[in-house]
């Protein structure tokens, strides 16, 4: 038997509306918040999972 590694990705997304003067100021308004705990992503939030299987390495020394 072989191993793997599989990842496991969640996704979670939230979408918020703020008053800003730009997109960049926006975007930064929401990072601060989401920094401060202001925004709380949950299994609400959830939108989608995906997973990656890493194929296992061959071993060192045994390659011709």
């Amino acid at each position: 038997m072989k191993e793997y590694q599989v990842q496991i990705k969640e996704i979670l997304a939230m979408t918020v509306t703020v008053e800003a003067e730009n997109a960049a100021q926006a975007r930064d308004i929401v990072e601060k918040r989401y920094n401060d705990s202001d925004y709380i992503l949950d299994a609400d939030h959830f939108k989608g999972v995906t997973f990656t299987v890493t194929p296992p390495q061959k071993e060192r020394g045994m390659e011709r």
